[in-house]
C-alpha cells in the first residue's frame, strides 16, 4: 500500500521543445511557440528575443531553465532516466566506468575512498585523480551535452572526507560551530573546495545541516557545526557559500534532520517522532536558511517521519518532498545514497529509484545497481506507475543546475594543501577548554601521551616537541578518539564530538574536535601556554551548557 501510494502523489508538467548543444552553450534563441509549451513557472523569452536573465531563487536564471527544458524535450527516455542519476563504482577501474555512464547517459559520477588513486607513500596521486575525473567528465558530455557532467565527492572535514594528503585535512565540522565565526566557516568552505575543483570535482555532498541532539547521536556527531539550531544555520549556510564561491556545489543534508535519531540509516531506518512544529523549530531550521540563501540543492534522508508519512523514508516520501517545497526550495532534491540499509532492506532491486522521483526527488544517488535502477525508472515510466511530466521535470532541475554551473560558476582551482594555514586557524578559534586554567601553561615541560590511534599519537608528538613540550615522562594525557572513552588521565583531550569529557576523570578537559596535523599544533600551543584556547563549546557536554569555555 504504501508503494502504491507513493506511486499515486506525483507532480505533472508538460514537455518542451529541444534545443542543441550549440543553443546550450550560450547561443540560445526561442524556439517557435516557446512561450505556449513552456512549463509552469519557467517563463518565456523577454522583448528582446532573448531568454529571460530573472533569477528562478535558487542560483540559475530563467534562461538557464528554458534552455533545460527544450534540451530535455528532446531527450529520449532512456536518457532522461540516466540524468537523474548519479552512480558510484567500486575499485580504480574509471575506463569501466566511464562506459556505463555513456552507456546510461548519466548525469554524472560520485568518487568513494575506494576509487582515489594512492601513490606509493599512501597519499593521494592527485595526477591520477585528475586523469580520472576528467575521464568521467568525457563520459558525461560524450552524447553532446552541451553542460557539464556532475563530478561528486563527500568531503565534509574531520571524519568524513575521501581525499586525505596533500589535500589539506580540515577539523570536525563542530570545529565551525566551536569557533563562532560564519567568516571563517565561509573561507574555509572556499578553501576545501577550491582544493577540490583542482583534482576536477564540482560537487561536494555538504555540509551536514543536521542538528545534533548529543550523545545519543550516533551518526552526525561532530559532523554537525552544532546543537542550536540558528548556529547551525548560519555557520552551515556561510560554509555552502563560500563552496559556491569556488566553483563547487554543495548540497545540504540530512532533510530533514539526521541529527535527532538513534539510528544509523545505514543499517537500518531511524524514525524522528517530533511533530512538525517541533520540526521546524529546530531540525529544519538550517534547511530553511539554506532555502533562503538560495543554494542549490538539499539532499534528503533516509528518515521515516510519523508526521510526515509513517513508516516512509523521507527520501521516498511525497509528504517530505512537499513540505521541502513549501519551504520555499526550488532547486534540486537529491537522495542520500540508495545503496545504504534503509533503503536496501524495504526496497530491494533498486524499485527505490522509481519511488524516489514519483515522490519528488529529482536526482538518485548512488543506487546499489545503476543498471537496475535506471531500467527500473525506464519500466515505470512505460507502465505509468511513474508519470512521464514527474521524470520530466527531475531532468529539468538537474540540467538547470548543470547548465548554470558550466555556464556562471567557474572553478577557483587551487593547489593541494594550500588550505593548511586556514585549517590550522580553524582549530585554534574552535579548541575549548572545558575545565584547567584558561592562561598559561597546562603541562609542565614533558608529558606522557597515551589513547587516540598511532597516528594520533605521533602527530601529538611532533606538534608537542614543536611547543617545547618534551614526550616520554610527566602528567599523561590522553587522547579521546570517535567512540571512545571516557578517560583518567592529567588531561583529557576529545578529538571529536566532546561528550566522552563529561564522565572523563581528569584536572583538565580540552574539546579539539579534529585531529590533523594543524589540530595538534594548536593543541599543543594551548598546553604550552603559547595561544588562548577561545572556542565555545557549542553542544551541552554534561551540565555544562552550549557557551561554555575560557572567557
Amino acid at each position: 500500500m504504501v508503494k502504491l501510494q507513493l506511486m499515486r502523489e506525483s507532480l505533472h508538467n508538460r514537455n518542451l521543445l529541444p534545443v542543441t548543444a550549440a543553443l546550450l552553450a550560450g547561443l540560445v534563441l526561442p524556439a517557435a511557440g516557446c512561450s505556449a509549451l513552456a512549463a509552469p513557472g519557467t517563463g518565456s523569452a523577454g522583448k528582446s528575443g532573448q531568454p529571460s536573465a530573472q533569477p528562478l531563487g535558487w542560483g540559475p536564471e530563467q534562461a538557464d531553465a528554458d534552455a533545460a527544458a527544450r534540451a530535455v524535450a528532446g531527450m529520449s527516455l532512456e536518457q532522461k532516466a540516466g540524468q537523474v542519476l548519479l552512480a558510484s563504482f567500486a575499485g580504480l577501474d574509471v575506463e569501466a566506468h566511464g562506459k556505463t555512464v555513456e552507456r546510461l547517459h548519466l548525469a554524472g559520477s560520485i568518487v568513494m575512498g575506494d576509487n582515489v588513486p594512492a601513490t606509493a607513500t599512501g597519499q593521494v596521486d592527485t595526477t591520477a585523480m585528475r586523469a580520472a575525473t576528467d575521464r568521467l567528465q568525457r563520459a558525461a558530455r560524450a552524447d553532446g551535452r552541451g553542460w557539464p557532467g556532475l563530478i561528486g565527492v563527500d568531503q565534509e572535514g574531520g571524519l568524513v572526507a575521501r581525499l586525505r594528503a596533500p589535500l589539506t585535512e580540515w577539523p570536525a565540522p563542530m570545529s565551525f560551530g566551536a569557533a563562532g565565526s560564519d567568516p571563517l566557516a565561509a573561507d574555509a568552505g572556499r578553501a576545501l573546495s577550491a582544493e577540490l575543483a583542482g583534482v576536477g570535482f564540482n560537487v561536494d555532498f555538504a555540509p551536514a545541516a543536521d542538528v545534533t541532539m548529543g550523545p545519543a547521536d550516533p551518526t552526525i556527531g561532530a559532523r554537525s557545526f552544532s546543537g542550536s539550531p540558528d548556529t547551525a544555520a548560519a555557520v552551515g549556510t556561510a560554509f555552502s557559500k563560500g563552496m559556491l564561491d569556488a566553483g563547487v556545489l554543495p548540497a545540504a543534508k540530512h532533510f530533514p534532520g539526521h541529527g535527532s535519531v538513534s539510528v544509523n540509516s545505514h543499517q537500518g531506518l531511524p524514525v524522528q517522532g517530533a511533530s512538525l512544529d517541533q520540526l521546524r523549530a529546530r531540525d529544519l531550521k538550517p534547511f530553511q536558511a539554506a532555502i533562503d540563501a538560495g543554494l542549490p540543492m538539499v539532499m534528503t534522508g533516509h528518515i521515516a517521519v510519523p508526521a510526515l508519512q509513517p513508516g516512509v523514508p523521507a527520501s521516498v516520501s511525497a509528504a517530505s518532498y512537499a513540505e521541502l517545497r513549501r519551504m520555499g526550495f526550488k532547486g534540486v532534491a537529491v537522495t542520500d545514497a540508495m545503496n545504504m540499509g534503509a533503503i536496501t532492506e524495504q526496497f530491494p532491486n533498486d524499485s527505490s529509484a522509481p519511488l524516489a522521483l514519483a515522490a519528488g526527488a529529482d536526482l538518485i544517488l548512488m543506487p546499489a545497481s545503476v543498471d537496475t535502477a535506471h531500467a527500473a525508472i525506464v519500466s515505470a515510466v512505460r507502465n505509468g506507475s511513474l508519470p512521464a511530466a514527474r521524470l520530466d521535470e527531475a531532468a529539468r532541475r538537474v540540467v538547470t543546475m548543470q547548465l548554470w554551473r558550466g555556464r556562471s560558476q567557474p572553478a577557483h582551482a587551487s593547489a593541494p594543501g594550500s588550505g593548511s594555514a586556514l585549517s590550522e586557524k580553524v582549530s585554534q578559534e574552535a579548541i575549548t577548554v572545558l575545565s584547567g586554567p584558561c592562561k598559561g601553561p597546562i603541562v609542565p615541560a614533558s608529558v606522557r601521551v597515551t589513547g587516540g590511534t598511532e597516528q594520533d599519537r605521533a602527530r601529538f608528538a611532533s606538534a608537542a616537541r614543536q611547543a617545547g613540550i618534551g614526550v616520554g615522562s610527566g602528567p599523561v594525557v590522553a587522547l579521546i578518539g570517535y567512540g571512545e572513552g571516557p578517560v583518567t588521565a592529567d588531561v583529557a583531550v576529545a578529538l571529536d564530538a566532546p561528550w566522552p569529557l563529561e564522565k572523563s576523570a581528569a584536572p583538565a578537559k580540552i574539546a579539539l574536535y579534529g585531529r590533523s596535523r594543524e589540530a595538534f599544533e594548536a593543541l599543543a600551543a594551548v598546553l604550552a601556554g603559547k595561544a588562548p584556547a577561545p572556542g565555545k563549546l557549542p553542544v551541552a557536554v554534561g551540565a555544562q551548557g552550549p557557551g561554555a569555555g575560557c572567557a
